[in-house]
């Protein structure tokens, strides 16, 4: 019941109410202008073929009436008048002939009217018959036998003296060039009438009967053919952030519906990466407040630690100093970790590079020595194609280059350690190389080794002061410069860090 009165409330807002309503007005205009057709060409018809019929009935009359005529019956006077009934006086040549004619026997149905007409245009009826012809008057007649108008072909309709419709036909007595008058019959056009009404009142029971049979197969066919579009609002529906991986059905022999099945769909997968996007940077922005707390709290408290320690009083000068140097050292660790943390932030928010044009090789050999000296006992090999210039901001250039050999220092031997810096051209870019023999990287970790605060190997970059920020800072410079960089590593056998940026003329 509650469905029932809310399609009622929603009345012509309803795609299937307007769809119907349409259809059948569409379907009802075409039926109203097939009838409209049916109507003129079935009247056209019948009154044709009624014509027809009296012109032959008429040329068989028009040659009795010229046999009548040769014979002398239409001989008489040319001039005179004679009486008629009702006062009216004609032509007393066509009285005289059609005299004859009235005196011979006419085979004519009911409701037939037969009138003469002579050369002036004056009518006169050919038998005493209660049913008169109508008069059309002089000019009209004396039109009709001009000789442009084609007679056979002419039929009128025409009100006769009781108001009655007659349909009437002509025939020329004479030649078109010496006319000696026309003939003219005419029958009642109501029974024509009332044969085209019964034909128009059966198109239009028919119509109706068509109407209500349309409207009865197309209901079904209707919601049938909405029940795809019935589905889709009841998939949106149930449609939640834990259905988003619910698809609809994108075959279901509509064009149109699978179209919109496809971007409602489209819509979902869009919605879940979102979703699922937003998820991770919840839960990495969670890690990271963690680990930045955590980073944070690691030198605090030793500091805080040295401070009550120093309190108490009761310290030798050797131990003052010893905790005086780690406080020290502390301090610059969170130094250390507030600006790269600030320089993250400002990487994220706004580059702010500098470009120029540079020698990357020559870029790389001004910081080669201080490379060298972090290098230690290690092997540090610098292998630089020359001539290579890219649009780079030197100082951040140099920052990345930093990063990822101070991250080969920490996982490599300081005795057997290699480090290799290659700079080469591959097509239309410069790759900057650092290749390592340390301990390599598990295959599990690669995907996480530029994420921010992560370390593969968490007691070796403390012992070492790393705060796994240096690789997600070099990724976050590469990015802003358009650039790329990937890493590969074979556990046990090394690492390699790579760096692409486009070059310049």
């Amino acid at each position: 019941m509650r469905m029932y009165l809310q399609r009622l409330r929603e009345g012509p807002r309803s795609l299937r109410y307007q769809l119907l309503s349409r259809s059948l007005l569409v379907l009802a205009v075409l039926l109203l202008m097939i009838g409209f057709v049916q109507y003129v060409l079935t009247r056209s018809v019948i009154y044709q073929n009624q014509a027809d019929m009296m012109h032959a009935q008429l040329r068989t009359l028009s040659m009795n009436f010229r046999e009548i005529w040769m014979t002398g019956g239409g001989s008489g006077g040319t001039g005179g008048e004679a009486p008629v009934p009702g006062g009216r006086s004609r032509n007393r040549e066509t009285a005289e002939a059609a005299e004859p004619l009235n005196r011979r026997p006419l085979l004519l149905l009911p409701d037939t009217s037969l009138a003469w007409i002579s050369r002036e245009g004056q009518l006169q009826a050919l038998r005493d018959h209660s049913y008169a012809p109508p008069q059309l008057g002089t000019e009209a007649y004396l039109a009709l036998m001009s000789a442009e108008t084609r007679l056979p072909e002419l039929y009128r309709l025409v009100d006769g003296p009781d108001g009655t419709p007659q349909l009437v036909v002509f025939r020329l007595i004479g030649s078109p060039a010496q006319p000696q008058g026309l003939m003219q019959l005419g029958v009642s056009a109501a029974p024509l009438q009332d044969v085209i009404m019964r034909q128009l009142m059966t198109f239009g029971v028919l119509s109706l009967l068509a109407l209500a049979g349309g409207v009865a197969l197309y209901l079904p066919l209707l919601r049938r053919t909405l029940t795809p579009l019935n589905n889709m609002v009841a998939a949106v529906q149930r449609t939640g952030a834990q259905t988003l991986n619910e698809k609809f059905p994108a075959s279901q022999g509509q064009v149109e519906i699978d179209r919109l099945a496809q971007s409602f769909n489209g819509m979902l997968e869009r919605l879940e990466h979102s979703f699922r996007a937003e998820v991770e940077a919840k839960e990495g922005m969670r890690r990271f407040i963690a680990d930045a707390s955590h980073e944070l709290r690691t030198p605090l408290t030793s500091i805080h630690g040295f401070l009550e320690v120093l309190l108490r009083g009761h310290v030798s000068p050797a131990q003052l100093e010893a905790a005086l140097r780690s406080m020290h050292g502390e301090s610059g660790r969170m130094k250390k970790l507030i600006e790269d943390l600030l320089l993250l932030a400002r990487l994220d928010r706004s580059p702010g590079l500098e470009l120029q044009k540079v020698n990357l090789a020559a870029l790389i050999a001004e910081v080669e020595p201080s490379l060298t000296v972090l290098a230690g006992d290690r092997q540090a090999v610098f292998q630089l194609q020359k001539e290579l210039i890219s649009a780079c901001d030197p100082d951040k250039f140099k920052q990345v280059l930093l990063n990822l050999f101070h991250n080969a220092v920490q996982h490599t031997d300081p005795s057997t350690g290699s480090i290799t810096v290659k700079l080469i051209r591959i097509h239309n870019e410069a790759e900057l190389s650092v290749w390592d023999n340390g301990s390599g990287i598990l295959p599990d970790a690669l995907p996480y080794v530029f994420d921010r605060f992560y370390r593969s190997d968490v007691s070796r970059a403390r012992k070492s002061g790393g705060s796994g920020l240096g690789l997600a800072i070099s990724r976050s410079i590469v990015e802003a410069h358009g650039g790329m960089i990937a890493v590969e590593s074979t556990p046990g056998e090394g690492s390699v860090f790579r760096v692409r940026l486009a070059l310049v003329q």
